[in-house]
């Protein structure tokens, strides 16, 4: 069983993995394994916090088993009805205790052992975000993906090669005063940079899907994606930007 080693009584962590989850009951002990591993691995105190969205297979259960016998870093938040990613990774936020916040998807196309060397490139950013560059999903995926990155990049002019991608590390001050909208979990690299934060990118190993189906498709994407897009551009011109030079 998985330990924080060093740590004092009431002292928080350091690291928080906030992870939504809809029906991903197959995944769930491969990721927690593979998770456990790697934070055993860091120098830093850690949590784990699944988001379960109103899963209807057996993830609650599983998690909560995963929780007693693997890993007692594991925390479990369970949203009254099934919301969305974006509602899921806000309630996530809102409740991490950690100064620095990670998320991934359930789905293990996430691969944990990056998780390393987007803490070590905090050095130079605020918000590291992961790129898929090699992206392993069926062609269409692969097709829809660069044709909407292609317009959200000539749209916010943003410069950013992937923002659905969820794998993402940053500091607990980029998200704090946000704007949070459904859908905002593909605009979240760019609402940070203009709020004024440094985001970098990094190239992630990306993996195919082991179980089950992927939840997002062009049909119950496309239009609201694009609704979300053109949200982002009127908010990003009236965004106010206040910098404090000093007091006297």
């Amino acid at each position: 069983m998985a330990t924080d080693a060093g740590r004092s009584a009431g002292e928080g962590p350091d690291l928080s993995v906030v992870i939504p989850v809809y029906n991903e009951q197959d995944s769930l002990p491969v990721l927690v394994e593979e998770l456990t591993r790697v934070l055993d691995g860091l120098e830093m105190r850690s949590e784990v916090l699944f988001v379960d969205d109103g899963s209807v297979d057996s993830s609650p259960e599983i998690l909560r088993r995963l929780k007693k016998e693997r890993d007692p870093r594991i925390r479990i938040l369970t949203l009254a009805r099934n919301s969305g990613q974006s509602t899921a990774f806000v309630a996530g936020f809102r409740a991490a205790r950690g100064g620095i916040f990670a998320t991934l998807d359930a789905d293990l196309q996430n691969d944990p052992a990056d998780i390393p060397s987007f803490i070590a490139s905090l050095r130079d950013y605020d918000m590291v975000c992961g790129w898929r560059k090699n992206r392993r999903d069926p062609w269409l995926r692969r097709f829809s993906t660069h044709v909407s990155n292609g317009f959200r990049r000539f749209v916010l002019k943003d410069g950013f090669h992937d923002t659905a991608c969820s794998f993402r590390v940053f500091r607990r001050e980029c998200v704090e005063g946000l704007v949070m909208f459904d859908g905002m979990h593909r605009f979240l690299p760019t609402l940070v940079k203009t709020a004024g934060y440094r985001v970098g990118e990094v190239v992630v190993n990306h993996r195919e899907r082991r179980y089950g189906e992927a939840k997002y498709n062009i049909r119950n994407r496309l239009f609201k994606t694009l609704a979300d897009l053109f949200g982002v551009f009127w908010l990003r011109k009236r965004w106010i930007r206040c910098r404090i030079k000093g007091e006297e």
